[in-house]
């Protein structure tokens, strides 16, 4: 092989490496652990509040900060589930790098895997209003956050029906 095809290999799979579809970056499910919000960061420090029942699982996940991604199916980057236990609890997000992004929380009080509208609760980054007419889904400029490489601390209120 010439220097000069080994180049142009090495160019093109340096390109092709470039061009990696984005969502491979999604659906990152990890359990949780407080040591990323025991270092640098970047990591969100969420102070879960107004946990009703102390049953179920919380399922946090965080999204990107662009519209496009937030609380659509799959889009979500990172994906913590931890056991409902009391009225408050304290959950360490890891993020993947400083920049936008928006934290949406399921309190599952039934642990059957659906969205019961009138029993599971939720909460969501910056703890925008949720109410029957936006069905729990603020928009993107409501929940968005911006986090350097530091440990960024966080309070979420569960709200439930």
């Amino acid at each position: 092989m010439t220097r000069q095809f080994l180049r142009l290999f090495a160019m093109a799979a340096i390109a092709i490496g470039l061009s990696a579809p984005a969502h491979a970056q999604y659906r990152n499910e990890i359990r949780h652990s407080v040591t990323p919000c025991q270092g640098n960061g970047p990591a969100v420090w969420i102070n879960v509040t107004n946990i009703e029942g102390g049953s179920g699982t919380l399922r946090l996940q965080l999204y990107p900060g662009t519209k496009a991604d937030w609380l659509e199916n799959g889009r979500w980057l990172n994906r913590i589930e931890v056991p409902a236990r009391g009225s408050t609890m304290q959950v360490c997000m890891p993020v993947p790098r400083p920049g936008n992004y928006a934290i949406a929380i399921r309190h599952d009080k039934n642990n059957n895997g659906r969205t019961d509208i009138t029993s599971d609760g939720g909460g969501m980054s910056n703890n925008p209003s949720i109410n029957i007419f936006n069905l729990g889904k603020p928009g993107i400029d409501k929940t968005r956050f911006s986090i350097g490489r530091e440990v960024l601390p966080m309070s979420i209120r569960m709200r439930y029906m």
